[in-house]
């Protein structure tokens, strides 16, 4: 009977130090779990990633600064095995990297609209400027310069402004070109229609965040917000760095026309991007300031 009665009592013993192992181990995991948060990696690292593994037409990827994360797109060509490969690339990145879908296909903005001509192809102006020798110039995008080097203000008229500088696809997309008759006018405004200017004051940085407005030649004034910085879109005609991402729709034609704010910074030069104006999409611009100091004129 005392035999029996002290197995009961080393079972007991015994069932009981297997319940406090299993609660030690227990706490122990998920403490560890919480003390071992998923690691970032750094966004320069991360865009290095992007470039040896993930360019292919069709794919973006932009910089927040204020959050420090990463966000790449693709748009609908990006299918099958390219997809899958720029997934697995994201996803072994971690956090910091996020990876989203957009609507139709990026591409340059570069025909219709009525306001630069070269070519058969139409731009828009993007902003009146004053070259480093005091000349009245034009900033437009550099893919527009592809169609020729003499751009006229009307379809099918003389030309008023010729290319001195362009660059596309790198490092940009920005054009300088300067105006014939050295005694134009060339007003620093943007024309929003209907009878109403906004005064360019100053060229200015764009920040994540900030409230934008587009003019272009096709689809008029456009508002957005500006989402990421320092982007690299992958067109089929090359890969272009340095852009800033936005929510402002865009459409052929609108390419090399003016981001700015409200209150007169000229912010961009219309890029490319995906979608149109009537389901929205995304859309990429040149910085002005990076393109005013590679060019060497200033906003007048």
């Amino acid at each position: 009977m005392g035999k029996h009665h002290d197995d009961h009592r080393r079972v007991k013993v015994i069932a009981g130090a297997v319940g406090l192992v299993a609660v030690v181990i227990t706490t122990a995991t998920f403490t560890a779990s919480q003390a071992a948060p998923q690691q970032r990696t750094a966004p320069a690292q991360v865009t290095e990633t992007l470039r040896e593994k993930a360019s292919v037409p069709g794919t973006a990827w932009a910089v927040n600064p204020v959050t420090n994360e990463v966000l790449v797109t693709a748009d609908d060509t990006v299918t099958g095995a390219r997809w899958d490969n720029l997934k697995s690339t994201v996803d072994a990145m971690g956090a910091g990297v996020a990876l989203r879908r957009t609507t139709g296909t990026f591409r340059l903005f570069a025909e219709g609209g009525d306001a630069l001509f070269a070519g058969g192809s139409r731009c828009s102006l993007g902003f009146n400027v004053v070259t480093g020798d005091g000349r009245p110039g034009i900033l437009t995008a550099g893919h527009c310069t592809a169609a020729g080097r003499q751009f006229s203000l009307t379809p099918g008229g003389r030309a008023a402004a010729t290319v001195v500088d362009s660059t596309f696809p790198g490092n940009g997309d920005f054009a300088l070109l300067t105006y014939d008759n050295r005694g134009t006018g060339a007003p620093s405004e943007v024309d929003t229609g209907n009878g109403r200017r906004v005064r360019i004051q100053r060229a200015a940085e764009a920040r994540v965040g900030t409230q934008v407005q587009r003019m272009g030649s096709t689809t008029g004034l456009r508002a957005g917000r500006v989402t990421g910085l320092n982007a690299t879109v992958n067109y089929p005609e090359g890969r272009v760095t340095g852009l800033i991402q936005t929510t402002v729709c865009a459409e052929g034609g609108d390419s090399g026309g003016p981001l700015f704010t409200a209150n007169g910074n000229a912010i961009g030069l219309t890029s490319g991007g995906s979608g149109n104006c009537r389901t929205g999409g995304v859309t990429f611009f040149q910085p002005v300031t990076r393109a005013l100091a590679a060019v060497g004129a200033r906003i007048g």
